[in-house]
C-alpha cells in the first residue's frame, strides 16, 4: 500500500468482495433466487406400460405406467414440486392423433389419477399432435391417402386450420378430465386463439394458457422423442417451429400470442435463448416460462457421469441463469433434483 497513487486509493473505496466473503452475507444480497414453486416437472406416460420404463438418453427418468405415476406423484408432493406437465404415449396411433382427445384417452386417464391423488397439484397439459400421430407431426398432414388432401398444397404439408381444430376439441377434454393449464407446444399458426374459444366456448373460460411462443426448431429435442416416441417418421417439423436464427421473428409470435389471450409465456429451448427471455421479459408483462429441454439435461448429466463437471454445480448454475434471464418458471428435468440440493 504503500506505493499507491491517491487516485488508486480512491478507486479502492469500492470494493466489490466485500459482500462476497462471508457465505450468509452473500445469500443476503444474492439478486436470483431459486426455489421449489419455480419448477414444472414433466412427466411421460405410456398407456401400453406395466411399470415404469427406464429411459435410456434421460438418466432418472421413465415413462410411467399408470400405476407408476401414483408413486412417482406422491414423491413430488413430499418435494414441494407444484406443477407437473404430461406427455402421453398412446397405445394405438392414426394420422389424425385422434387419441389426443379421446375422453378415455392416456392423458385424461393420468390427468384423473393425479387430481386423485393430489388436487392442489397444478397438471399442465401438453397440447400437441405429434405423440398421437402415425406420421410423428403436429398436427394433420396434407397426405393423398388421407381425407381433405389439397392438390394445391405441397405434399407433407401440415394443414393449418384442420389441426386448430383438433386441438381444441383435445384442449376441452383435457380440461374436462381435470387439467388446469393447457400448453399448446405447436406453434400452429393461431392455437392460443382457437383453444381459448374452445375453451370458453365449452364453460371453461378459467382454464390457464401457457403457449409454446417461441419453440425453435432445435436439434436438442431428440432424447425428449426417443421418451415419447414422437419423432417425425418422414421430413423435419421446420415448416411450423422457428428457425433459431430468428430473434426479431421471437418477437411477433410473442405479440400474436398474448393477442390471442395467452396467460402465460414458454420459451424453448431455455439456455440457447436466454436472450429472447430477457427480449419478453422487458417487453410484456405476463408470466414467462422456459424449458430446459432433453437435450440440455442429458448433455449435462453426461458430462458429469464422464467427470468431465460437477454436475450438481453446473445444473444449479445453468438454472440460476435461466431465471436471471428473466424466466418466473422452469420446465426442468432437474427438478427433483434441484430441490433436494436447494434443501441442502
Amino acid at each position: 500500500m504503500t506505493d499507491i497513487t491517491e487516485k488508486t486509493a480512491l478507486s479502492l473505496i469500492n470494493r466489490p468482495r466485500r459482500l462476497r466473503l462471508n457465505s450468509t452475507l452473500r445469500r443476503m444480497v444474492r439478486e436470483t433466487d431459486l426455489t421449489p414453486s419455480d419448477f414444472i416437472f414433466p412427466l411421460f406416460i405410456d398407456e401400453s406400460a406395466t411399470e415404469k420404463v427406464p429411459i435410456g438418453s434421460m438418466v432418472g427418468h421413465y415413462r410411467h405406467s399408470f400405476e407408476s405415476l401414483k408413486i412417482e406423484i406422491k414423491e413430488l408432493v413430499a418435494l414441494g414440486i407444484p406443477a407437473v406437465i404430461l406427455f402421453g404415449i398412446p397405445a394405438r396411433k392414426d394420422w389424425r392423433g385422434s387419441e389426443n382427445y379421446n375422453p378415455q384417452g392416456v392423458i385424461p386417464r393420468a390427468i384423473r389419477i393425479i387430481k386423485d391423488i393430489a388436487p392442489e397439484m397444478i397438471v399442465i397439459s401438453d397440447m400437441c399432435c405429434c405423440e398421437y400421430t402415425a406420421h410423428g407431426h403436429c398436427g394433420i398432414i396434407n397426405h393423398q391417402d388421407h381425407d381433405g388432401f389439397n392438390h394445391h398444397l405441397p405434399h407433407g404439408y401440415l394443414h393449418n386450420d384442420l389441426t386448430l381444430d383438433i386441438l381444441a376439441q383435445a384442449s376441452l377434454i383435457h380440461a374436462q378430465a381435470g387439467a388446469d393449464i393447457i400448453a399448446p407446444s405447436g406453434m400452429i399458426d393461431g392455437m392460443v386463439g382457437a383453444i381459448r374459444n374452445g375453451l370458453d366456448g365449452g364453460g371453461y373460460e378459467h382454464i390457464t394458457i401457457m403457449s409454446y411462443a417461441v419453440k425453435m426448431a432445435s436439434g436438442f429435442y431428440n432424447p425428449f422423442r426417443d421418451a415419447a416416441d414422437s419423432a417425425p417418421s418422414f421430413g423435419d417439423r421446420k415448416q411450423y417451429q422457428m428457425d433459431f436464427a430468428n430473434r426479431r421473428e421471437a418477437m411477433r409470435e410473442v405479440a400474436l400470442d398474448v393477442n390471442q389471450g395467452a396467460d402465460i409465456l414458454m420459451i424453448k429451448p431455455a439456455l440457447l435463448n436466454l436472450d429472447i427471455i430477457r427480449d419478453v421479459r422487458e417487453g410484456y408483462p405476463l408470466p414467462i416460462a422456459a424449458y430446459q429441454v432433453s437435450g440440455e439435461y442429458a448433455m449435462l448429466q453426461a458430462a458429469g457421469l464422464n467427470g468431465w463437471l460437477d454436475l450438481r454445480r453446473c445444473a444449479m448454475e445453468s438454472l440460476m441463469s435461466i431465471k436471471r434471464a428473466g424466466a418466473d418458471l422452469i420446465v426442468t428435468y432437474f427438478a427433483k433434483d434441484a430441490v433436494r440440493w436447494l434443501a441442502e
